[in-house]
């Protein structure tokens, strides 16, 4: 009798296990629809730790959109750059304490009719979970979550630095220019070195524009070029300002300076300066964040006798 008794218990443990098992299979499952795949969704929210919900968001809405281009691979985990959709299978799940699990899925591509690119193989990948009162939530996928956090605070850092370029340019710089309601310089960064005496040294590429608001466009009033590299000094954590700025000569002198100035960065340097297109592209995408971050109602920027170029 207590043999049975014995065998009914351990069937029932197996059995509860494998309930629990396939429970845990089912909702990771469930999150693999809300894995980013080039956009956050909205709903995300509620199948995520708030903290991780919270870093995706700053990734995806809340750093300036032309650094995604330099770590794209943030913005896709897993079905790269080229149209596909991934297709989710839960190969099993490890539970690795009351409260957190590692799932292992495997992802195919398929297109957009259904059927699979054949040409990929299949990918193996970790979809962290962890359980917050009674649900089960995603907390990591392929440790992505200190791979944003990590680039979260380098972008920090770098916009940090490239405020205190922006302020030393209108205060010091835009004061000499003819002015009108708004300063917005364009940073155009060739290079940057840490220093041993100061945080770092930036060479760049650094145009003043003074605008008018003119119904929906703004208006060029005054511009100018002043090239050269700055030297960024720590004011308190994480405030910086430009303690040092040495330009580039204007006339005759001006491609001995630049030499001398930007050195083994010249040819960087040269090939950004002469080039109007990209000079223009910048200036666009940097006066589109002027313009949303300062929520202005502006469609257009225009130089005096061109026509105005949509933002």
């Amino acid at each position: 009798m207590k043999k049975l008794l014995f065998s009914l218990a351990a069937v029932m443990l197996m059995t509860a296990c494998g309930n629990k098992e396939k429970q845990l299979q089912e909702r990771a499952a469930e999150l693999c629809k809300y894995i980013p795949d080039h956009e956050l969704l909205q709903q995300s929210k509620n199948y995520m730790t708030e903290d991780f919900y919270n870093i995706l968001d700053t990734m995806f809405n809340h750093l300036p959109q032309h650094e995604a281009m330099d770590h794209e691979w943030l913005y896709y985990f897993v079905t790269g750059n080229g149209g596909t959709i991934a297709d989710y299978t839960v190969v099993g799940v490890e539970q690795t304490d009351d409260t957190h699990a590692v799932a292992t899925i495997s992802v195919r591509q398929k297109w957009e009719d259904g059927s699979f690119d054949e040409t990929t193989d299949v990918e193996e990948h970790k979809l962290y979970m962890e359980k917050v009162g009674d649900v089960w939530l995603m907390c990591d996928f392929d440790g992505h979550k200190s791979d944003c956090i990590n680039y979260i605070a380098i972008n920090r850092g770098e916009q940090a630095v490239r405020q205190a370029i922006s302020d030393y340019l209108v205060k010091e710089i835009g004061s000499q220019y003819a002015q009108g309601e708004l300063c917005i310089p364009t940073l155009m960064i060739v290079a940057e070195e840490d220093c041993e005496t100061e945080i770092a040294f930036v060479w760049g590429d650094f145009w003043i524009f003074w605008y008018n608001v003119s119904g929906d466009t703004l208006k060029c009033v005054s511009g100018g070029n002043h090239s050269g590299r700055m030297t960024i000094s720590e004011l308190a954590y994480p405030q910086y300002y430009v303690s040092a700025f040495w330009q580039t000569e204007d006339g005759a002198g001006n491609d001995k300076s630049a030499h001398e100035i930007f050195g083994k960065h010249y040819d960087v340097y040269q090939n950004m300066h002469s080039n109007e297109e990209v000079r223009e592209a910048v200036r666009k995408e940097q006066l589109q964040e002027y313009v949303k971050s300062h929520n202005l109602a502006v469609r257009y920027y225009q130089d005096f006798g061109w026509p105005a170029v949509e933002l």
